[in-house]
């Protein structure tokens, strides 16, 4: 079986668009600003069959929940409101108490081999977890990227909970750049998987290779039922898949990093070409799918990616913030807007909490960052 405190310059659909603004922790929720610049000759119409959130939207940060990580990557909510969370060189999974910040490691998962942007990525819990207790990981091994799944044992003592991993799906080209990484069941309870080209550029465009790809696979690893390839291919053209998200109506998107010029948020098709290396953000080639929203590479780096209140959610690395894409159907129904810029410094995983809640951890000891006492943490949000 196998990126700073500037203002934004972006796209909404064919809209170039600017923004920026900063938050602060607690208090009185951001805003947020936006600000129109100039547009070509087309632009998206929102669909009238479809409501629409508010143009522009709010975020509070209600507390810390925790903090000091060693770099923080994938995070996956437990049904009992816990959170676990990986570490991306250290190689383990500790389960966070929501309410305490309290953390408990569960263990280090074996064949774990961190180098560069490879090690220990995305974490998601079996859609069966409640009867199998299954933790689903993506890796970089010695030899490649791979997804594993292990036992969980609450029941056992720390360091000692997770059973040894089983091979669920391998041979992922790995590098020490461009390893993709975000895992996430979506609700036909397939495993959908975001991998990166490793900095080989063609390997995005050859739909033999897994690299530059979105994988669509039962849980047991095979190529899902209905693929457009009849392999475990997806969609292609990507550069670099760092966050995974359905809306409401099932709609996947995707988000990844651009390289010098546009990073992008696009939505999923089938079969989808989605351009790299021959297109980076927009292009007139029909044969390419144009993003949702492109952002110039300082402003964004999108990193994790979330859906709540009719809006997707993506985190920013080298932009260090969080920008919100309000959306009516496949498009944005108003112009992004980013919340605490340069608060936190990098900011990696966003994920729903339910409601109008927001989980979201940042990234300051990936190397990248400039940390400082209590980095890296997590962080609770309220927004709208």
């Amino acid at each position: 079986m196998q990126r700073r405190a500037v203002p934004a310059v972006l796209a909404v659909s064919a809209l170039l668009l600017t923004a920026g603004c900063s938050a602060g922790d607690g208090g009185a929720p951001d805003t947020g600003r936006t600000s129109a610049g100039t547009a070509p000759a087309r632009s998206a119409s929102p669909s009238p069959a479809e409501p629409t959130p508010p143009a522009k939207g709010t975020v509070k940060v209600v507390r810390t929940v925790t903090e000091g990580l060693d770099t923080p990557w994938g995070l996956a909510p437990v049904p009992d409101g816990d959170l676990l969370v990986s570490s991306r060189d250290g190689g383990t999974i500790t389960r966070i108490d929501a309410d305490t910040g309290r953390g408990t490691e569960l263990g280090e998962v074996a064949g774990v081999e961190p180098d560069g942007e490879g090690g220990l990525l995305g974490i998601a819990l079996s859609p069966d977890y409640a009867s199998d207790h299954m933790i689903y990981a993506y890796l970089t091994s010695a030899s490649d990227n791979r997804v594993v799944r292990m036992l969980y044992d609450d029941k056992k003592p720390a360091g000692e909970q997770l059973g040894a991993p089983d091979t669920v799906f391998k041979g992922i080209p790995k590098g020490v750049i461009h390893n993709g990484g975000r895992i996430a069941f979506g609700p036909d309870r397939m495993l959908y998987v975001g991998t990166g080209e490793t900095g080989e550029r063609g390997l995005a465009q050859d739909k033999d290779s897994l690299a530059g790809k979105i994988l669509r696979l039962t849980p047991e690893g095979e190529p899902a039922p209905g693929n457009p390839f009849g392999s475990p291919v997806y969609s292609y053209g990507h550069r670099n898949v760092q966050g995974l998200a359905w809306d409401d109506r099932q709609r996947l998107f995707a988000s990844e990093f651009g390289q010098d010029t546009w990073d992008e948020l696009n939505a999923i098709k089938p079969g989808g070409n989605y351009g790299w290396p021959e297109a980076e953000g927009r292009s007139d080639d029909a044969a390419y799918q144009n993003p949702v929203v492109q952002w110039h590479t300082d402003d964004a780096s999108p990193s994790g990616l979330a859906y709540a209140r009719g809006s997707l959610w993506t985190a920013g690395l080298k932009g260090q913030r969080l920008w919100r894409v309000p959306l009516n159907g496949t498009r944005a129904s108003a112009a992004p807007q980013d919340f605490l810029q340069g608060e936190y410094g990098r900011l990696r995983t966003v994920v729903a909490a339910g409601g109008d809640k927001l989980w979201l951890t940042t990234s300051n000891t990936d190397g990248r960052g400039a940390p400082k006492k209590g980095d890296d943490r997590i962080l609770e949000l309220q927004v709208s």
